[in-house]
């Protein structure tokens, strides 16, 4: 016997959330129509996304919105939920609906556990959303890694950021952060 699969649409998902099938605190996200488990988030990772959270809290400046492990939509079948979203600046907060693609102006992932996940799975579909930068936070390597220019898939432009350097934000230059004041 061969096992099905079923896919998911957002709208699904959304359902099955207001159903009650998932519970608060489940960690899961959509991505390509499929329910995924997500790792559990250890005190390493929390206080980097908190560092983060501080860092971009005060360089916005209150001209965008930072989103802290919330969903964003990506298209009708992928919901992931970021670590940190940088979106456009909306008076409801996102209230009404989930950020969008073209809301969205930069994605950070923190990953320890991740890695493979993040890269594989996750940075293919931001960049076929056209989120026009990502940064993911090796936290194993101790490094920043800032992709940009999404085109067919993949980003064409990859930096390495190391202790000792800056990284701006191709897109929103306000946000500068010291590698060393993202990884502690």
């Amino acid at each position: 016997m061969t096992a099905i699969r079923r896919q998911f649409t957002v709208e699904d998902y959304h359902r099955m959330r207001d159903a009650g099938i998932f519970g608060e605190d489940d960690r899961i996200e959509l991505l390509d129509g499929e329910i995924i488990q997500m790792s559990p988030i250890g005190p390493l990772h929390a206080a980097i996304v908190r560092r983060i959270n501080t860092l971009l809290g005060q360089l916005s400046l209150g001209q965008h919105i930072v989103s802290v492990q919330d969903p964003v939509e990506l298209s009708d079948a992928s919901e992931p939920q970021p670590d940190v979203a940088i979106l456009k600046y909306r008076t409801d907060f996102y209230g009404s609906s989930h950020p969008q693609s073209h809301e969205i102006m930069l994605l950070i992932e923190v990953s320890d556990s991740s890695l493979e996940y993040d890269k594989e799975n996750k940075l293919p579909r931001y960049a076929a959303s056209f989120i026009p930068e990502v940064w993911i936070v090796d936290v194993e390597h101790q490094q920043v890694e800032q992709y940009s220019d999404p085109a067919n898939g993949s980003y064409r432009t990859k930096r390495t950021w190391l202790h000792g350097d800056t990284v701006t934000s191709i897109h929103l230059p306000v946000i500068t952060a010291h590698v060393n004041d993202i990884l502690g």
